[in-house]
């Protein structure tokens, strides 16, 4: 580490040094403050451990937060049995149900049970469903700022994107790790049907956001070693 310094003592933006401490209460702070930076959380290791390339010897502490979502529709798995994902939905002040994400993960089993377990929720589901003309109206959906599922991206480049629409009826509880933009970062894991909660109760005004942070104020920090 202090090679490193060294060689970038003189460094000016947007070469930075990621700071480091050893003091447990500083990063915790750091844990706190700099997730309004975008970061996910911190990296940890062992003070002894050296550099293993290819090995998974660090520690990601990452930030883990729940909300209850609308499940608006679904996927296919890609290998074309069951359920692959299940669309998120949140209102927003307006009343508009925004696409947040996605859930998947789930085992081959529990996809096929979710394929017969929502077939129900598929009957007259376009008809009102918030999202139906989301192909079509694309383009104006952005403009209005309406987050539509099935948006192309350079992660989903030429992946099936087709949905099942389902009737909005259905509330289930996610983890979710942090919020950009309107949708969740990163994927989120499905923990348990929420029976006691109605589609309208899902509101983005539930979730715990951190409060902004500039980068600067995360890198420019001064280091304690390590």
């Amino acid at each position: 580490r202090g090679l490193l310094d060294s060689l970038l003592a003189g460094a000016s933006p947007p070469v930075y040094r990621c700071p480091s401490t050893t003091d447990p209460a500083e990063a915790q702070r750091w844990f706190t403050e700099f997730e309004g930076a975008g970061l996910d959380g911190v990296i940890a290791k062992r003070l002894t451990d050296p550099y293993t390339p290819d090995k998974r010897t660090l520690v990601k502490v990452k930030h883990r937060r729940t909300a209850d979502c609308v499940i608006a529709g679904y996927r296919i798995h890609k290998d074309g049995k069951g359920v692959g994902s299940l669309l998120l939905g949140l209102f927003d002040d307006e009343g508009s149900l925004h696409h947040v994400g996605v859930t998947a993960s789930f085992t081959a089993a529990r996809r096929t049970e979710l394929l017969a377990e929502l077939e129900p929720l598929t009957h007259d589901a376009t008809a009102a469903h918030p999202w139906r003309d989301w192909a079509e109206f694309m383009a104006a959906a952005v403009e209005q700022g309406q987050r539509m599922p099935g948006g192309g991206s350079r992660w989903n480049a030429g992946k099936d994107l087709s949905w099942v629409p389902l009737r909005i009826e259905r509330v289930a509880e996610v983890t979710f790790g942090q919020l950009q933009e309107g949708r969740f970062r990163h994927g989120s894991t499905f923990l348990r049907w929420r029976p006691d909660r109605t589609p309208e109760s899902c509101r983005y005004d539930q979730l715990d956001v951190a409060s902004p942070v500039a980068f600067s104020a995360v890198v420019g920090r001064p280091n304690d070693g390590a």
